[in-house]
């Protein structure tokens, strides 16, 4: 049954990935200069492992090469968002590790410095999603955790999917068991059609 799930979700994505352009999906951002703000606010040496989860055709990468990053790994269930992104980097996609996972299934062969991840979470909307999730964070973390939702004021549901609304409080008490909450902001998206998303960005800390 979890199989079939998952390969509804991956169906779901190669879907997406496969019939919009960048400029069709609203999570579409030329600088995510929040997700950079908090990766930058933690210090860490720019030869520190950095992950991006659902991170997909995102122009974070694209940042973190050009601001001295060596050591990157984007994960993202559609194998079709990460040959785009691989594209529209040229040769500086060697530079990158890319995983094709499913979250919810992701055994970390490695630890990590930076966890990222702006809007995957919010997808996860079972019990069971989000423990898997948290125990392959748990697992993979060994320093902070930089991660980005829609708030309780924000959308019900993206891409044709139902997702999980959080107020600061709410996630705060989804990852204080694994993780020390640093800080938290809220912020409007403005989406490539002009519409709003209000997010919820926070950092944590591995225990």
């Amino acid at each position: 049954m979890r199989i079939n799930k998952v390969m509804e979700g991956k169906d779901h994505w190669e879907n997406i990935y496969s019939n919009k352009t960048p400029e069709e999906m609203s999570w579409t951002q030329e600088v995510p200069a929040t997700s950079l703000a908090l990766i930058n606010s933690f210090h860490v040496p720019k030869n520190a492992p950095v992950i991006d989860i659902g991170g997909g055709e995102s122009k974070l990468v694209d940042h973190l090469l050009a601001a001295g990053y060596t050591d990157i790994t984007v994960l993202d269930i559609s194998a079709q968002a990460l040959e785009r992104a691989k594209a529209r980097l040229g040769e500086q996609a060697q530079k990158v590790n890319w995983l094709v996972q499913d979250i919810t299934t992701f055994t970390p062969a490695r630890t990590y410095a930076v966890w990222h991840d702006r809007a995957t979470f919010h997808f996860l909307t079972t019990s069971e999603q989000i423990a898997a999730y948290l125990q392959a964070a748990a697992k993979a973390i060994n320093g902070y955790m930089a991660i980005g939702t829609f708030s309780d004021k924000g959308p019900e549901k993206c891409s044709g999917l139902i997702i999980k609304q959080y107020s600061e409080e709410a996630l705060t008490e989804q990852l204080t068991p694994l993780f020390e909450k640093l800080h938290c902001a809220t912020e409007d998206h403005i989406t490539p059609f002009n519409t709003r998303q209000h997010f919820l960005f926070c950092s944590f800390k591995s225990r």
